[in-house]
């Protein structure tokens, strides 16, 4: 194992765009934390990377304060610091009118995509400036929807424009520590929550249509590459897309 690799925490990391994350960090070398509400979906990723002592599981709630920080502390104890947090871990609300959204589903989607991902970047703050040598980066994934929202999805929607505010905030408040915050904007990675698009979603004319997909590997190598940086630099934003998903278009 590689003394001096560098120590990264995925959230989200036992599918999707976590997951990929979780492999391309291993396979430049990372020691990654794969944090994610259930240990077996962490532990078939381990597996699959072959990365044996350099990956380690932690079963994480990210919308719980305790579960987060024990995730922090189970990181340092194995690992000595956090060079990296790829803040990831998010849900859905059902695809509904939003009249007919309840209080509580928009609740839960509020405290995973909102309160979660503050509650990581709050303790990956309090690690980073007090390590030695000091600070680290955040990549906080904010999805397309942090920009543009798709039909009846008032509540996802809402939160990834929050994480927009989480992003500049953190990325400003973090200046002092040498810690750099920035967000990757996804659109139309080919994992599960995103199989629905191959079949027809609907659109803002309220028809129905394919959506073409992209490998979802290549966003894991979009997050390596933003993670590679030195500290003296940051990519604030980067958008990865499906190169003719329907984005620019008119709506």
């Amino acid at each position: 194992m590689n003394a001096t690799a560098k120590i990264a925490i995925v959230t989200g990391a036992g599918s999707g765009v976590g997951k990929a994350a979780a492999l391309a960090l291993l396979a430049e070398g990372w020691r990654v934390v794969l944090a994610g509400r259930r240990q077996a979906p962490l532990d078939e990723v381990i597996a699959e990377s072959g990365a044996g002592a350099a990956a380690l599981a932690v079963p994480t709630d990210v919308s719980d304060p305790a579960s987060v920080q024990a995730l922090f502390e189970r990181t340092v104890q194995a690992f000595g610091r956090v060079d990296l947090l790829f803040n990831n871990a998010g849900v859905n609300a059902p695809g509904i009118p939003l009249e007919d959204l309840t209080l509580e589903q928009w609740q839960s989607v509020v405290d995973v995509n909102l309160t979660g991902m503050f509650l990581c970047i709050q303790a990956a703050f309090r690690v980073m400036k007090a390590q030695s040598p000091r600070g680290g980066r955040i990549i906080n994934n904010g999805s397309i929807s942090a920009s543009a929202p798709r039909p009846n999805s008032i509540a996802y929607t809402a939160t990834k424009h929050a994480v927009t505010g989480l992003t500049k905030t953190a990325s400003l408040d973090g200046r002092k520590h040498d810690i750099a915050v920035g967000q990757i904007d996804i659109g139309n990675a080919a994992t599960e929550m995103a199989a629905r698009m191959a079949k027809g979603v609907p659109q803002a004319s309220g028809e129905i249509a394919i959506e073409p997909l992209m490998d979802v590997a290549i966003v894991g190598r979009s997050i390596a590459y933003m993670a590679s940086l030195p500290l003296e630099a940051n990519v604030l934003f980067h958008t990865v897309m499906a190169t003719k998903m329907p984005l620019v278009g008119r709506g």
